[in-house]
């Protein structure tokens, strides 16, 4: 079964899309070739008052993309040498996205990234097939105590309140398929 996922699954709370993301896939095209991943981790960043979230300090052009419509890619560059992607969920106007840390064997975002050759083209794209990248369900079923809630990973800036939110998810189950 292969179900793209619309964003109508985007645009729903940022912690339960959180959640969801796990042991879906994030399936890109480049140069014809499909490559599909199972998401294994993601962190949260949900909204204005969150203090480890772009958005925190207001809309920039570089954060943007983060008031836009739910299923939208927010794609930046960190520490002058990786790129990040972020979905857009939630609300529009209301500024939330998820980072995903892992998928497939690659743990760590910029790994991620570089895999599937994601840079700044995609950003603010929708994800969907016509644009190369987009999320799938491909029925893997990640039962309760399969996923651990943990708090993000390099937010400590935040302060003790928000770096230790258990906004981050990862699966903690092996996949017979990885």
């Amino acid at each position: 079964m292969r179900l793209i996922l619309e964003p109508s699954f985007f645009n729903r709370k940022a912690l339960i899309v959180g959640r969801a993301l796990i042991g879906k896939y994030i399936v890109r095209i480049e140069n014809g070739k499909e490559v599909a991943l199972p998401i294994t981790e993601c962190e949260v960043y949900d909204g204005y008052e969150d203090r480890a979230s772009h958005a925190f300090r207001g809309k920039t052009e570089r954060n943007q993309v983060m008031w836009s419509d739910a299923g939208r890619l927010y794609i930046y560059f960190v520490y002058g040498m990786h790129w990040l992607l972020n979905v857009v969920v939630g609300k529009k106007d209301y500024p939330a996205a998820i980072l995903i840390r892992g998928a497939g064997t690659l743990s760590g975002p910029a790994k991620v990234t570089s895999y599937l050759k994601i840079d700044k083209k995609l950003n603010g794209l929708l994800a969907t097939p016509a644009n190369g990248i987009w999320f799938e369900d491909r029925g893997l079923r990640v039962k309760r105590g399969e996923c651990r809630r943990l708090p993000r990973i390099g937010v400590s800036y935040a302060g003790k309140v928000w770096a230790n939110k258990p906004y981050r998810f990862m699966l903690i189950k092996k996949l017979r398929f990885l």
